[in-house]
Order: structure tokens, then sequence, then C-alpha cells
């Protein structure tokens, strides 16, 4: 069932579910999923998505490195449920931004984030050798920080007024974590 280029560490067997990495095959279920409204409004690019432009993301980013995306499949039957990804992959700094969506109704709200990202960690410290993994999400939407959360992700800031969605400006959580193998490494981060 699951890829088996991606080894044990993409099974979670309480959550059910399973990480693949994403194909050209899913793009009219990504662009469909990213298109619904509850996707969408947690999104701060919150255009429409076409064909094309997923296409295009999957050339310049995917292909290139920039990106890993993966798809999240229910473990019994393969059916993707969302996808998770790295994106802005810092090298320099062992760094990359986490984002995750669950486009499907029936998969929300059952710990599938949650397990999803977990797995994502493990693959960007295992796998990436990466040392810290950040993201950004609205203020309001608590369930998603939440969730984040019991990932293993810690707040660090609110950025006040961040975005502006819809002519109304709106705040920013940032979370990071950091690769627990490597934070023995990690500098005190005083500044000069």
């Amino acid at each position: 069932m699951t890829d088996k280029t991606l080894g044990q560490w993409a099974v979670d067997t309480h959550a059910g579910i399973y990480l693949r990495l994403m194909t050209w095959f899913d793009t009219d279920l990504i662009v469909a999923w990213r298109n619904s409204e509850q996707v969408r409004r947690n999104f701060v690019y919150q255009e429409l998505f076409t064909r094309e432009g997923h296409e295009n993301w999957i050339r310049t980013m995917i292909e290139t490195g920039k990106v890993v995306q993966m798809m999240i499949c229910d473990l019994r039957g393969g059916r993707p449920l969302g996808s998770v990804y790295i994106r802005d992959i810092d090298r320099q700094h062992n760094k990359a931004e986490y984002g995750i969506f669950i486009g499907e109704p029936s998969a929300r709200g059952r710990g599938v984030g949650t397990a999803a990202a977990r797995l994502m960690l493990r693959y960007c410290f295992q796998e990436e050798k990466l040392h810290r993994i950040y993201l950004r999400a609205f203020s309001d939407n608590l369930q998603a920080i939440r969730s984040y959360e019991k990932a293993g992700f810690v707040r660090e800031a609110c950025l006040k007024d961040d975005v502006r969605i819809d002519g109304k400006y709106c705040d920013m959580i940032w979370m990071a974590a950091i690769n627990p193998a490597r934070e023995e490494q990690a500098g005190g981060g005083e500044m000069a």
C-alpha cells in the first residue's frame, strides 16, 4: 500500500495514514481541494488554482528540489486525503517552511493533520537532515494551531496585521519545530 521508497517513517498505523510523493496524476485533486472554500480560506495565497498553475509549480518547484510535496493517504485503500509539503528549503541554514491541507472533508477533525505533521517532521529531520521547520497560521485558526502544537511545533511569535485578506489585516502565528537530534548543536541565539 505504501510507497516503499519512503520507508517506515512515512506510515502512522494508529491514525491510519501514510505519506507518498505527490505526482502529476494528483494535479486535478490538488486543484479541486485548494479551490474549496474550507481549504482556501486558511491560506495566505487565496487566488483560485488552475491546472496550468499547478503543473508550473511541479516543474519549477517540485522538480527543481525547492519543494517536497507529499500526499496524505488512507492506509485502507490508498485514497488521498490531503497534502503536506515543505517549501523554501534553505540548505545554508537547514530550514524550510511547512504547509498542509486536508482536502477530504471526512478526514478533518480526526487527527489526520496532526499525524501527517508528525510524519513530515520525521521526514524533514531524518531524511532531509533539516534543523528547523517553521510555519505561519492565521491567529483565528485555533484548530490548526492546536494540531501543530500536538505535532511538536512551538509558538514563537504573533505577527500583528501581517497579511491583508479581503481588505482586512490579519494576525499570523509563527511556529517552529527544531530537530531534537540536533538541538544540542543550536547556538544560544544571543545577538551581538
